[in-house]
């Protein structure tokens, strides 16, 4: 049993089940046991491993996008380039690099990071300062935030705590973590029905609550509606909101129970992308999205710079670069290419953003 798993038990004798979303929160935070908080959870010797680790050229095409942004915007002489759990600092930095394709972008952005844990952000530091970057940390989305500001969220929205609701006979009744009855961690329901929820669904249905994950984009949104700028994000789930379970565990690039090992195991969940684009609208921003991570990255000339670089490049090298840009699209109800999503949320008088082509919703009038 991890150390964390032991304080779990604890608190669950002494105060009661536990909500998913407060597992979920103690499992990745928790001050000295949490996943985040202790670890370098990337890259091949981790338990995962992101786009950005997988080929420079997904940094270099955001980077270029965040560009071309801030020229869409009228090229504000200040603007924030903030990215929400930058992991090493991998994407940023790709960014900044492609970056100086457009004078004056580099010289106009200030760096801001939204990070909580501690051995990340010194990792951050280090890569960071290759590219001659100081940056600013924050704790909160709320504290990055000022003016005309473009947000990059990769991989961020799927590690925020959600809820979860089972469909009994008698209505929806909410998933909980207690204790067996060896002293193990165990689902179970809590014992009165939830009477606000009144979605329809079949017996036995899982419907999740993802309200940090829907405030996060909200307020994102209601800034850049209000202030200028755009938020892109980028993760795995459905274009179409539906039910199921979709907590899951990884560790070694391996899935392993849920509840197993509290604090060694990395937790995420699937983004709900049409709840996240109704968040959007709701707080008056333009939403484009969501697209395929193939689609958005094919759009953006993923292939030519694909072939710009192999030009340069070893053969050795070129085929390095061939398989992680054909992972980054390859298509298949579990690949990156089409099980990924990118969805943005922008002020309303920017035109189309690069790589949605025709996926704009309406706007809420």
């Amino acid at each position: 049993m991890s150390l964390l798993a032991q304080e779990l038990a604890e608190l669950i004798r002494q105060e009661g089940p536990l909500s998913v979303s407060r597992y979920m929160a103690l499992c990745l935070g928790h001050p000295r046991h949490g996943y985040y908080m202790k670890q370098d959870p990337f890259g091949a010797d981790g338990d995962f491993t992101t786009a950005p680790e997988i080929s420079q050229v997904f940094g270099e095409l955001i980077g270029l996008w965040a560009a071309s942004l801030w020229q869409a915007m009228g090229a504000p002489a200040s603007v924030r380039l903030v990215e929400l759990g930058p992991g090493r600092g991998t994407l940023m930095q790709d960014m900044l690099r492609a970056a100086r394709a457009l004078p004056g972008f580099r010289e106009a952005l200030s760096v801001h990071l939204v990070e909580m844990s501690p051995v990340l952000r010194e990792r951050q530091r280090v890569t960071l300062a290759a590219v001659g970057v100081e940056p600013h940390w924050h704790d909160r989305i709320d504290q990055a935030l000022d003016g005309p500001t473009i947000v990059i969220a990769n991989e961020f929205l799927d590690a925020l705590p959600l809820d979860q609701f089972i469909r009994t006979p008698e209505g929806w009744r909410e998933r909980l973590v207690g204790l067996d009855d060896e002293g193990r961690l165990a689902f179970g329901l809590a014992g009165e029905p939830d009477n606000s929820l009144s979605v329809a669904a079949p017996a036995s249905s899982v419907l999740e609550q993802p309200a940090a994950a829907l405030e996060a984009v909200a307020a994102i949104a209601r800034h850049v509606a209000a202030e200028g700028g755009v938020g892109l994000f980028i993760d795995y789930g459905p274009a179409r909101s539906g039910f199921g379970d979709t907590l899951q565990a990884l560790k070694r690039h391996a899935f392993v129970d849920v509840l197993a090992e509290p604090g060694d195991a990395d937790l995420t969940v699937h983004v709900d992308f049409a709840r996240m684009a109704q968040a959007g609208l709701a707080a008056g921003a333009a939403v484009h999205g969501a697209a395929t991570q193939r689609d958005f990255l094919l759009a953006l000339g993923l292939q030519q710079r694909f072939e710009a670089l192999s030009r340069r490049a070893t053969p050795e090298q070129a085929q390095t670069l061939a398989e992680g840009v054909q992972r980054l699209i390859d298509t298949g109800p579990t690949a990156m290419g089409e099980l990924f999503k990118v969805l943005a949320v922008a002020e309303r008088n920017l035109p189309l953003l690069p790589g949605f082509d025709l996926h704009r919703l309406p706007e809420q009038g």
